[in-house]
């Protein structure tokens, strides 16, 4: 495992959850996310990642919300959980993500070659 894997590890479990509204998929739009985020997800078809790039959503929001729930990217469990990037219905964990923790995701994510989802 690298060190960059292990870092996404680490950082995933500091990221607290909270319940979305169901049915709710409005912060699911194409982002980046890096190499070893990408080896942890399904490979997609070009035709598909084309198709959800038309309707400006991510290509793994299946018609029951998120395919690769369990596996999604930092940016996207980050959220709802940081003033940053607000659920757009007021949802959000009871204690927002520590500072420190949504700092050491962004600079991740800038450190890492970032790819579109």
């Amino acid at each position: 495992m690298s060190c960059t894997s292990r870092k996404i590890d680490v950082l995933r479990r500091q990221i607290p959850r909270f319940d979305c509204v169901p049915g709710c998929h409005d912060c699911c739009g194409p982002v980046t996310a890096s190499s070893e985020e990408m080896s942890r997800l399904p490979r997609k078809t070009r035709a598909e990642q084309d198709a959800a790039l038309a309707e400006y959503n991510c290509v793994h929001l299946g018609p029951q919300g998120c395919q690769v729930y369990d596996q999604r990217p930092l940016i996207c469990r980050l959220f709802g959980t940081t003033a940053s990037l607000p659920c757009p219905h007021g949802r959000g964990p009871e204690q927002p993500i520590e500072p420190s923790i949504e700092r050491q995701v962004h600079q991740l994510i800038a450190s890492t070659r970032q790819v579109l989802v």
